[in-house]
């Protein structure tokens, strides 16, 4: 059995944003060489996720405002973990939501995706550098 490992780097420009990886994922599928196996993708972030979902715009934005009704990010009081003096509260809920990672089939050199379905990385605390873990292991 064969592996490959690699980090994608992100730093969103705002606090949540919402970016399309499968791309990414399928440039390091096709690095790996690798035809049948598993595809891990996550979030190497207590404030981030990883899902698959449809990447349409309005799904998108209901998606984020109906995370910040879930968890909404102020006021800041409302969370105890702010009380550390962190203003994230929010960003660790909405991550629960989303969930951190995900898995997919590789068969016959492809993801083995559904129709529509496309890799998000779901940013919920953003304006820094984090990272997305893509493991891919199989023959």
């Amino acid at each position: 059995m064969k592996s490959h490992r690699e980090y994608l780097w992100f730093n969103t420009p705002n606090r949540r944003g919402y970016i399309n990886i499968t791309p990414a994922v399928d440039k390091e599928l096709r690095v790996s060489g690798i035809k049948e196996g598993l595809c891990l993708v996550n979030a190497m972030h207590i404030t981030a996720s990883v899902y698959i979902n449809d990447d349409e715009p309005g799904l998108i934005q209901d998606y984020d405002e109906w995370l910040e009704q879930l968890a909404p990010h102020e006021p800041v009081s409302r969370y105890r973990h702010n009380r550390t003096g962190e203003d994230n509260g929010d960003a660790h809920h909405k991550r629960q939501i989303m969930g951190r990672e995900v898995v997919v089939a590789v068969t016959d050199g492809k993801l083995d995706l559904g129709p529509w379905e496309q890799i998000f990385y779901g940013e919920f605390d953003g304006r820094r550098r984090k990272r997305v873990m893509v493991k891919i292991i199989g023959e």
